[in-house]
């Protein structure tokens, strides 16, 4: 049995009771958190890490991204978002390779793991690569082989045959740390007998849904005309919600009282992405009516064609400030909240129910955070420090499952100057290729 013990931290557990843990000890056997508190005088660790001036708290988890989209990080600016699709990503996308993606998200992979990130939720491309980044990385992953289902000349990959033959090989791998998803783009995007289609195969194989709805009021319009039902309605009424391994369902801005009444009743998962709404200046209500009906709110920072980057304690803080802002109400998003979004309710998001806090018998999944820097002082209220003043930077230390995937600011499982290096090589070569629009949003 491995034991690792770290002596003397800060622990901010996240339980039920919000415990926070001053000088305290946390010890690691096997991957799996066994004492909180002070450890015996006996104990006989293999390592043992000095955790003063060190926070210690479950890592973030990110439950709605397309992180191969560095690739497209500054290169589609300043457009509103139907131009933002139709001139340049979708564009862009045309010419991707199974290369482009694996270093795209070993890149994606590189920046999470350096700003706390321990687990992602993938939406994307080629993602039999990203399985590959996920494995070499040490991190947890769901994810998600985006398609659409309005021809094969529109599609990034095998279609929709190829990626259940995928799902059916990867879901499960990398010593359970990889889950995988059914992914249809979108309701405005993807036909509904080619949802029916989807969610037939979700049962048939005992996994989830994760896609994009109701993103714009535009969106709920060209509902209303197609089927007269609103997204969430719409999607409710084929039975998506219900699948066995739950849905995600990104976004969710246009939605009203009975749209939200149905999130809550069905258990969906609900990633909210603020800085790309902010950035693409797609309008979004406060989450305070949905957070009180219930509905399962998580975190994410979408792709970095977007948000531009993959920092989750930048998406903690700007989700608690843009909506007391928006609410007009200082008390909105109060204490750990955007914590607790970005911790558990991200990680049940992906299906790993068993993250997020730190407590005897849970995985050791947590990050170390530097409260020995000038914006961390002075620490009258440590949570609130946590929110609103620290950086991705300020972790130190990264682990997954009892192993280390960053100590003391450097990456132990992926060749970081290799990935900087053939990253911006294959980016560069991307958008010189010969490009095509492969499909039009029409919102």
């Amino acid at each position: 049995m491995t034991t690792t013990l770290i002596r003397g931290a800060t622990l901010v557990t996240l339980d039920s009771a919000g415990s926070v843990l001053s000088d305290a000890d946390l010890v690691i056997q096997d991957g799996v958190i066994t004492r909180i508190g002070k450890a015996p005088e006996t104990l006989e660790a293999d390592e043992v890490i000095d955790g003063r001036g060190r926070a210690v708290l479950p890592g973030l988890v990110n439950s709605h991204c397309h992180s191969p989209m560095t690739f497209e990080r500054g290169y589609a600016e300043d457009l509103p978002f139907d131009r933002w699709l139709n001139e340049k990503i979708w564009v862009a996308e045309s010419a991707l390779t199974p290369d482009d993606v694996y270093w795209g998200a070993a890149l994606a992979a590189c920046e999470m793991i350096r700003t706390g990130t321990v687990a992602f939720n993938d939406h994307y491309f080629y993602m039999d690569r990203v399985a590959e980044v996920a494995a070499q990385s040490g991190m947890k992953a769901g994810l998600t082989w985006c398609v659409f289902g309005i021809g094969q000349e529109t599609e990034v990959g095998p279609g929709l045959e190829g990626t259940v033959e995928w799902i059916k090989a990867v879901h499960g791998s990398a010593e359970g740390r990889i889950r995988c998803y059914l992914g249809p783009h979108s309701n405005y995007i993807c036909p509904p007998d080619f949802l029916r289609q989807i969610i037939g195969l979700a049962h048939e194989v005992g996994l989830g849904i994760h896609l994009h709805l109701a993103e714009s009021q535009q969106q709920v319009e060209q509902s209303l005309a197609r089927y007269g039902l609103r997204p969430v309605q719409h999607m409710d009424s084929l039975g998506l919600f219900e699948v066995p391994g739950g849905c995600v369902a990104a976004h969710c801005l246009a939605i009203d009282e009975r749209d939200t009444a149905i999130l809550a009743e069905k258990a969906v998962h609900v990633p909210h992405t603020p800085i790309t709404y902010m950035k693409l200046a797609m309008p979004f209500p406060p989450l305070q009516a949905r957070l009180e009906a219930g509905v399962r709110v998580s975190l994410g920072t979408d792709g970095p064609g977007s948000n531009s980057d993959m920092d989750m304690f930048a998406v903690v803080r700007q989700t608690a400030l843009i909506h007391k802002y928006m609410a007009v109400n200082p008390e909105l998003i109060p204490g750990d909240s955007a914590l607790r979004m970005a911790t558990q309710a991200s990680a049940q998001a992906l299906g790993f129910t068993d993250m997020g806090v730190l407590q005897t018998g849970a995985p050791a999944d947590l990050i170390l955070v530097n409260l020995d820097v000038p914006h961390m002082r002075p620490m009258h209220d440590l949570i609130a420090n946590l929110v609103h003043s620290a950086k991705g930077s300020d972790v130190t230390d990264v682990m997954v499952g009892g192993r280390w995937l960053m100590r003391k600011r450097e990456l132990l499982t992926l060749d970081e100057e290799r990935i900087l290096y053939e990253a911006e090589r294959h980016a560069r070569e991307m958008v010189q290729r010969g490009m095509k629009q492969l499909r039009e949003y029409r919102a």
